[in-house]
């Protein structure tokens, strides 16, 4: 089950993210667990396999808002750069940084897990 704590010890801005929900834990957590079947991580994946980088950085963009907003940082921060990296159309390791944030996403999975 998800808690504050545990998104605490994730590295989750848990203050700011409640503040953003008026400190209603128990919404916050809700959407908090929507993370866990958000879309665009796969959209992500599949559009940096296919080297559509237009809908990579739309899939970024929208990650990047929604982790912000829930102050979940350690996926708003990887999504960020992803997001800049795309913006700007930079040479990157688009695999490599979008295998990190999936990673780091099975994390933040397996904290309903415990």
């Amino acid at each position: 089950m998800l808690t504050v704590e545990k998104l605490k010890q994730f590295g989750a801005d848990t203050e700011e993210g409640l503040s953003r929900c008026m400190n209603m834990e128990e919404f916050y957590l809700n959407l908090c667990g929507m993370i866990k079947t958000e879309q665009n991580f796969a959209v992500l994946k599949e559009a940096i396999d296919n080297n559509d980088l237009n809908k990579a950085f739309e899939a970024a963009h929208s990650l990047k808002g929604v982790l912000g907003n829930l102050s979940i940082t350690p996926l708003y921060s990887l999504s960020s750069e992803i997001t800049e990296l795309l913006r700007r159309k930079a040479e990157a390791d688009y695999p490599a940084l979008v295998e990190q944030l999936l990673v780091k996403k099975a994390e933040f999975d397996a904290l309903f897990d415990e």
